[in-house]
C-alpha cells in the first residue's frame, strides 16, 4: 500500500508538470482553435455515450446503464451546445470607459466521484478546455477505469484536432495521497472538487482555489393549489432516475395535510410504494451504518434490491418506497440524503409549517444546494425560495434535472455550488465562467490634475450635476463660525419664575486676559468661557492676552487653528 501510495503521488507531480507545459502551449490558441477541439472532445464523447454509460454502470454497480447515458449525452450535448458561442479568448466584453479581457487561469485538479463518474469527466475536461486551461482528472477508485476510458475517448478526439498531449491527463493510480499531491502542487492552478464532505473540505484547505459541493438532502413541498398528479410523476422522475444517483435528486416529500391522501393515491398509481411502520423500520437498519452514516450498500440501488436486503416484500414493479417520517435528525434514518429511490413523506398544516420543515431537512444535511416546491401560486413560490437555505429553488419540476439546467433555465452543469451555506466558495451551477480570470483595462473617466485637487476635482458633466466652485478651508469655517454663533443665539429661554419675566441666554463672551493676568478680581481662577470665534481670537493676539476654557467651550475650527497656532489658549 506504502509504494501504491509513493507511486500515486509521483504519477500526479508529473501529471500536473506535463499539463502545465501544455498549458503554456493552450494559453496561446485563438478562439476558433479552442472551439473546433471542444467540438471535436463533445462529438466523441456524444458517440460513446452509450458505452460509457454501461462500463460505469458495471463498474460502479451504481445507477441504470441507459440514465447513464442520458447523463452522458446531456454533458456532452446540451453543456456544449450552451457554451459553445461564448468568448473565453481576448475581449470577452467591451464598453467606452471598460474593456474585459478572459485569461484562463492554469492546471484545473479535477476530482471525479464514483456516483456521475462519465458524465461529470466529459463536463469537466469540456469546460476546462473552453476556457484554455489543461487539467488533471483524480478518478474515484472505484470509479477509475470507466473515467479513464472517457478521458482516453475524449482525449484521443482533441488531440487529432490539435490539443497539446499534455492537457488533459488521468490519474491511474487512484488513492488518497495521489490526489492530495494533485491538489496542493505548486503548478495546480485551481481544483474542481466533487465528492464526499471530507473532499471537499481537503480540497478547501489546500491553500489553492477550489470550487467544492456539497450534499443535497432535497426536500420538495407539495402545496395544496399544486398540479397533484403532475407533483407526484414529476418526483418520482427526479428521484428515481439513475436511481437516485444525482444529488439534486429529491429526498424527502413534504405536503399539505388538506391534499396528503390524494398525493398518496397520485404516488400509487404510479408505482410507488407506502411501507408499514414496521416495513419502514426495517428499510431504516440497512439505510445506516452502525456509525448512523448513509450505508453506501444502497447507493444507487433500485427500490426492489433495497427492499429484499431489507427482508421486507414489494409489489412487482415498484419503482420508489415511501415512508411516513415523524421528524428530521439521528434519530430519523429516513430524513437522510439517501441517493436511491426512497423518500421520507412528512404531513404538514399549511405553507408555514411546510417552509420550516424543509429549511429543517436541508439543515440536517443538504446546507445551500437544493429544494423543490410544486405549486400554481407564483408569490408562494418567490416566498418559500425567500426562506430557503438553498442555492436552486426548482418549481414544478424534477429537482434532479432543474437542478442541473435540463428543465430549467438555469446553466447546465454536472457541478453545483451551495454557497456559503454548504462552505463553498459559489452558489453558482459551475461552468467555464469559473475558470476564467478577467482582466479589466479601465480608461480614466474623471481627470486628476494634483494630488490636493482630488477632493476638489469635480466629475464630468456628462456623469453627474454640474460642478461648483471649490470653497476654501478659511470661507468653511467662517460658515461654521456663523452656524454656531446663530445656535448659540437661539438657546431658548430659561423656565419663568414668580420673582422676574424670562430673559433669553446670550453667549458668555470670550474673558480675555493680559498674559499677567492670571486670575479674576476676586483672587481666584478665572472662569472659563463657554464659546470662542475667530474674532475673539484675533483680539487676545492683539492684546497679547489668553482665553480660558474647559471641555465645555465651543471653538468654531477657524478660531481652534489660530489659536493652537500662537498658544492663547489656557485650560480651567
Amino acid at each position: 500500500m506504502t509504494d501504491k501510495d509513493l507511486v500515486s503521488q509521483q504519477e500526479a507531480r508529473d501529471a500536473v508538470d506535463a499539463a502545465h507545459l501544455a498549458f503554456l502551449e493552450l494559453a496561446r490558441f485563438d478562439q476558433a482553435r479552442i472551439d473546433d477541439i471542444c467540438e471535436a472532445m463533445a462529438q466523441a464523447a456524444l458517440r460513446e455515450a452509450m458505452r460509457l454509460g454501461q462500463l460505469a454502470h458495471d463498474e460502479t454497480g451504481f445507477g441504470i446503464a441507459e440514465d447513464k447515458r442520458e447523463k452522458n449525452r446531456f454533458a456532452a450535448e446540451d453543456v456544449w451546445n450552451y457554451f459553445r458561442d461564448l468568448r473565453t479568448v481576448g475581449v470577452v466584453k467591451e464598453d467606452q470607459d471598460v474593456v474585459e479581457i478572459a485569461a484562463p487561469r492554469g492546471v484545473v485538479a479535477a476530482v471525479i466521484p464514483s456516483t456521475n463518474p462519465t458524465s461529470t469527466a466529459i463536463f469537466k475536461i469540456i469546460i476546462a478546455i473552453k476556457s484554455r486551461n489543461s487539467i488533471v482528472l483524480s478518478p474515484h477508485p472505484s470509479a477509475a477505469r470507466c473515467i479513464a476510458e472517457t478521458t482516453r475517448v475524449m482525449k484521443s478526439a482533441a488531440v487529432e484536432a490539435g490539443l497539446p498531449e499534455g492537457a488533459v491527463k488521468c490519474l491511474e493510480t487512484s488513492t488518497i495521497q495521489g490526489t492530495e499531491a494533485l491538489m496542493t502542487h505548486e503548478r495546480t492552478a485551481v481544483i474542481l472538487a466533487t465528492g464526499g464532505i471530507g473532499l471537499v473540505r481537503a480540497a478547501y484547505s489546500s491553500g489553492k482555489p477550489a470550487f467544492g459541493v456539497g450534499p443535497g438532502n432535497v426536500p420538495v413541498y407539495v402545496e395544496a393549489s399544486a398540479d397533484l398528479g403532475k407533483a407526484a410523476a414529476d418526483i418520482l422522475t427526479g428521484t428515481c432516475f439513475d436511481n437516485g444517483t444525482i444529488c439534486a435528486s429529491e429526498q424527502s416529500v413534504v405536503v399539505d395535510t388538506s391534499v396528503a391522501a390524494e398525493l398518496r393515491s397520485e404516488f400509487e398509481s404510479r408505482g410507488a410504494y407506502f411501507l408499514s411502520s414496521d416495513e419502514a423500520e426495517k428499510v431504516a437498519q440497512v439505510l445506516l451504518t452502525p456509525k448512523r452514516t448513509l450505508n453506501a450498500g444502497i447507493v444507487g440501488k433500485s427500490a426492489a434490491y433495497i427492499a429484499e436486503l431489507s427482508g421486507i416484500s414489494i409489489p412487482s414493479g415498484t419503482r420508489c418506497l415511501l415512508a411516513d417520517c415523524a421528524g428530521v435528525g439521528r434519530d430519523y434514518p429516513w430524513s437522510i440524503e439517501k441517493l436511491s429511490p426512497t423518500l421520507a413523506y412528512f404531513v404538514v398544516d399549511g405553507v408555514k409549517e411546510a417552509a420550516a420543515r424543509c429549511e429543517e431537512i436541508l439543515r440536517f444535511g443538504g446546507m445551500g444546494h437544493t429544494a423543490g416546491m410544486h405549486t400554481r401560486d407564483r408569490a408562494a413560490a418567490i416566498r418559500y425560495g425567500e426562506q430557503m437555505p438553498a442555492s436552486r429553488v426548482v418549481i414544478n419540476s424534477p429537482t434532479t434535472h432543474g437542478a442541473i439546467g435540463f428543465s430549467t433555465a438555469l446553466p447546465p452543469s454536472m457541478t453545483l455550488g451551495c454557497g456559503s451555506w454548504g462552505g463553498n466558495v459559489t452558489s453558482d451551477n459551475v461552468s467555464p465562467h469559473h475558470l476564467l480570470d478577467i482582466k479589466r483595462v479601465a480608461f480614466e473617466t474623471r481627470p486628476v490634475t494634483s494630488a490636493a485637487s482630488f477632493a476638489k476635482e469635480a466629475p464630468s458633466p456628462a456623469r453627474t450635476a454640474p460642478s461648483r466652485p471649490a470653497v476654501g478651508r478659511r470661507e468653511i469655517a467662517s460658515l461654521v463660525d456663523e452656524f454656531l454663533q446663530k445656535k448659540l443665539n437661539e438657546r431658548p429661554a430659561p423656565p419663568e419664575t414668580p420673582m422676574r419675566e424670562a430673559t433669553p441666554e446670550k453667549p458668555k463672551p470670550a474673558v480675555v486676559h493680559s498674559v499677567s493676568d492670571q486670575t479674576a478680581p476676586n483672587g481666584s481662577r478665572s472662569a472659563p468661557v463657554e464659546f470662542v470665534s475667530e474674532d475673539d481670537v484675533k483680539d487676545a493676539l492683539a492684546r497679547g492676552a489668553k482665553i480660558y476654557v474647559n471641555a465645555k467651550t465651543i471653538i468654531t475650527p477657524a478660531a481652534r487653528d489660530l489659536g493652537e497656532q500662537h498658544e492663547i489658549f489656557a485650560r480651567v
